[in-house]
């Protein structure tokens, strides 16, 4: 009787959080409160068990990064590098295009998705809206471009976060198996972009002349400020790089380096504090809990159970599923409650097979199809819903279908892609 009050629970929110009909936090804390008040999750072990409750490493790397990201903006590089590359481009519309994918796929890994797209989008608007342009193609292009690049690091996505958690994965693990990939699935996107929005490209000499006449040096607002970060930046990469070897958590790596880089900057705490998306910490929070009602009352386990019994000992077969299925299912829920539901359903399909790579590449695989399931649909991933809210914010607003359509055919191609390298490397 509790795995099904449990389940209904979560279906229910699941449902509002899908659809978008509530705040997608009041929904959680409602979902995850009522789980608690039921006596569905134990109390104390919602706070202090890392698989069966809130998963802290995730929430404090999040943390760490979202200060950093607060300090980095303020010294103006995310709009000196719009800038650049709008005049690179001399405002040839694909190649501004390739532009602006480029900057975003390369922030991406470093700085998670969500995060990219909120300094870079409204750059884009401007820079479109000074050509005369229409900014909605370009938005679209650089969410689609964030959703890939963050998919080769354990930071670039938030999926991959809470898989690399569940999983005991690192950041160097995330870029020997996913980076190859997600490159070459990067570059042919490029080159479909040609196709897809073909008809979005108009350009308008007699307004080059007014992106052109922009100095991008006037956007860095502190230059000491920006060599600071720079550095700093850089000894959080290799922190990632070398945690296994350090035995640091990425958590630890990431707060460490949020302390460094207000300490050497001397930011404002206050101001550096208003930038962190506490919405989106206290989301996971939640979340996890409404997971962890699941695992408790034996819901995630019968799951489990059936995935193992259905796949047998074709562990590509499985690998298939979880690729295909997650690509699918994580473009209609967002990828985020999507990972988080089913990182401990993998967890016990992985427990089975005897050959530790084998079973590593069946996380590779459900990794592969959460990160690009997030191009699905407008609601599939938080970028895109960051996204759509900018464009609406400054009048140029981005419908479901919209966004939808492109996103559907990115997702199509990045998936088989996907789907042939993880043969190619685990199981041919």
């Amino acid at each position: 009787m509790s795995a099904v009050l449990a389940l209904a629970i979560f279906l229910v929110a699941f449902f509002f959080i899908a659809t978008e009909k509530a705040d997608k936090l009041k929904v959680v804390l409602i979902a995850s409160g009522a789980m608690a008040v039921t006596g569905l999750v134990p109390g104390a072990e919602v706070f202090f068990s890392e698989h069966a409750g809130i998963d802290w490493n995730v929430i404090f790397l999040l943390f760490g990064m979202m200060v950093i990201v607060g300090i980095v903006k303020q010294t103006g590089v995310f709009e000196y590098l719009a800038i650049w590359a709008a005049k690179k481009a001399r405002g040839k519309p694909y190649r501004l295009m390739v532009m602006l994918m480029g900057i975003t796929a390369v922030a991406s890994p470093f700085l998670d998705n969500v995060t990219t797209i909120m300094l870079v989008a409204p750059v884009t608007v401007v820079v479109c809206n000074r050509l005369r342009i229409a900014p909605q193609p370009y938005l679209i292009a650089e969410v689609l471009a964030s959703n890939i690049g963050g998919a080769a690091t354990l930071i670039g996505d938030p999926p991959n976060i809470i898989i690399g958690s569940r999983a005991g994965l690192t950041f160097t693990d995330f870029l020997v198996h996913m980076a190859p990939v997600v490159v070459v699935v990067f570059a042919v996107f490029v080159l479909l972009t040609r196709v897809l929005f073909r008809r979005s490209f108009q350009y308008n000499p007699e307004h080059v002349a007014a992106v052109m006449a922009l100095n991008e040096r006037r956007a860095i607002t502190d230059a000491g400020m920006l060599r600071r970060c720079a550095v700093v930046f850089g000894l959080v990469v290799v922190g990632f790089g070398l945690h296994s070897v350090l035995h640091l958590d990425p958590a630890v790596v990431a707060l460490v380096g949020a302390g460094l880089m207000t300490l050497v900057t001397r930011a404002d705490v206050g101001d550096v504090l208003r930038e962190v998306e506490w919405h989106t910490l206290a989301f996971f929070m939640g979340l996890f809990v409404m997971v962890a009602g699941l695992v408790h009352t034996g819901v995630i386990e019968t799951i489990g159970g059936w995935a193992v019994r259905g796949v047998g000992d074709d562990y590509f077969l499985a690998a298939t599923a979880l690729l295909f299925g997650s690509s699918v299912l994580g473009a209609f829920f967002d990828n985020i409650p999507y990972a988080a539901t089913m990182s401990p359903v993998v967890e016990g399909i992985v427990a089975e097979v005897p050959d530790p790579a084998t079973g590593q590449a069946l996380w590779w695989s459900f990794a592969l199809g959460a990160d690009f399931s997030g191009n699905g649909t407008a609601v599939a991933a938080s970028a895109n819903v960051v996204a759509i809210g900018i464009a609406a914010r400054t009048g140029n607003p981005i419908s479901f279908w919209q966004f939808t359509k492109y996103g559907i055919a990115v997702t199509l191609l990045s998936t088989v892609m996907a789907w042939v390298y993880v043969w190619l490397r685990y199981f041919a």
